[in-house]
């Protein structure tokens, strides 16, 4: 059934990929047990073994019956959470319904209603707004660095 999972690497048996995912594994306070993949950031579906998933290389080896046509989705809603009990497979378009979106960005402002969709935007403007003028500073400045170096001073 390895086989079955893409990118993970041909060396990984059962036993090996199991404990290979428990050891670069911890347990959180609200019961998930999160896995530190090759990426650094929080959050994130987590890449291990090669270039595979690491939610589809537990479900394979930690509860079975895999699916390849199916997509492994978290019940906790936690990207690197690789708990069993948190693992389930179901369609494209049931994992995509049930996906929640949140009332507020990360940063804390409240998210529009897109007219269209009747669902939150994606982006949030407030967000865009300020990074938006983050970059025109930026690039503001660089360009006076440059007419000074030049002796340009307008």
């Amino acid at each position: 059934m390895l086989s079955a999972v893409k990118g993970l690497s041909r060396y990984h048996t059962e036993e090996s990929l199991r404990a290979y995912l428990l050891e670069r594994s911890h347990r959180t306070e609200n019961g998930c047990l999160v896995i530190e993949g090759y990426g650094r950031r929080r959050g994130v579906h987590q890449k291990v073994a090669g270039r595979a998933w690491a939610h589809i290389a537990a479900y394979v080896v930690l509860v079975g019956g895999y699916d390849p046509a199916l997509d492994v989705d978290q019940t906790c809603g936690a990207a690197d959470c690789i708990e069993p009990t948190h693992l389930r497979q179901l369609s494209r378009a049931e994992a995509c319904r049930s996906r929640n979106q949140p009332a507020q960005c990360r940063n804390g402002h409240d998210r529009e209603l897109d007219p269209a969709t009747g669902r939150y935007r994606r982006v949030c403007r407030t967000c865009n707004r300020e990074a938006q003028r983050r970059w025109r500073e930026r690039e503001a400045a660089e360009v006076a660095q440059g007419r000074a170096a030049y002796g340009r001073s307008s």
